[in-house]
């Protein structure tokens, strides 16, 4: 099976369940709280692909998995960070209004960020790999852009039924993502043991770097520990079903290698956040 066949309409509806989440006022804090926004914002669009960049570059990745690994950073927030943001007793609207922001703003960050990335890689050079930018704008608006605005126009028009969707999309956005990381692990076994090593090394160097400096922002910015909580959880956890859709897709660079260092850390980025999350919890529990 072809596993694009699965991840592009995983991608659309983990999007259209993000839009049936949003209201006004989630960008209207955006005004009302904009040092707890610029700061995650400032750790998801700048430093994370900084970061993503140079340990690529630092590790001499090949160009194709250089590539996927800034991939990974150039995403936005992924749609089970709101979970784990009131897991973690977290400020859990900041959580969705900054997953909103980054899925937005991505839109237009990821095309050059991959250009760059492409650049860097090598992979110009010898002719192996190229980026349709015209291709990647159009794919990134049909499947993140319109199932938002559907999903906002539902929460408008009809917020009972918004209510009763989200609550069942939201049950299985985590299934889902454990299945195309799953599938495409399957697939792509013996090229994944044969990096595993030095990609795994890599994704999980990124996703702690993530974690590390967004808490270190957030305390440099001062804010509570439930708005530290929700930032860590924001630029550690990027939305691995778009790195895998536009590493796999036939539209853009349709080559599933790209896409392997996003499964790596769809598998990481969880156990990690798991374990964050159950040392949180651990804490206020011995507090109380």
């Amino acid at each position: 099976m072809n596993p694009i066949i699965i991840v592009l309409p995983i991608l659309s509806l983990l999007m259209f369940d993000l839009g049936l989440t949003l209201r006004g006022e989630d960008f209207v804090r955006l005004l009302n709280r904009p040092r707890s926004v610029a700061v995650g914002m400032l750790g998801q669009l700048v430093v994370l692909p900084v970061v993503a960049l140079l340990l690529a570059w630092a590790l001499r990745l090949e160009p194709l998995y250089f590539i996927g690994v800034v991939l990974i950073a150039c995403c936005p927030g992924g749609s089970s960070s709101n979970i784990f943001s009131k897991l973690a007793g977290g400020d859990v609207a900041l959580s969705v209004t900054l997953t909103a922001m980054s899925s937005v703003i991505t839109l237009f960050t990821i095309p050059v960020l991959l250009g760059l990335a492409v650049q860097w890689s090598g992979a110009e050079v010898g002719g192996d790999i190229h980026l349709p930018m015209g291709n990647l704008i159009m794919q990134n608006i049909v499947l993140m852009a319109v199932p938002i605005v559907l999903g906002v126009l539902i929460r408008r028009l009809w917020p009972k039924v918004a209510v009763r969707l989200d609550g069942l999309l939201s049950r299985i956005a985590f299934p889902a993502l454990m299945l195309l990381a799953g599938i495409f692990f399957v697939q792509h076994y013996a090229d994944i043991v044969a990096n595993i090593r030095q990609l795994g090394l890599c994704v999980m160097a990124l996703i702690l770097l993530a974690i590390l400096v967004a808490a270190g922002l957030a305390r440099v910015a001062r804010l509570s520990g439930a708005v530290r909580r929700t930032i860590v959880i924001e630029v550690g956890m990027q939305n691995a079903a778009q790195a895998i859709a536009i590493a796999s897709s036939p539209f853009i660079f349709a080559n599933d290698l790209i896409a392997i260092p996003a499964i790596i850390y769809a598998l990481l980025m969880n156990v990690v956040l798991l374990i964050y999350v159950g040392v949180l919890r651990k804490m206020r529990s011995s507090e109380a």
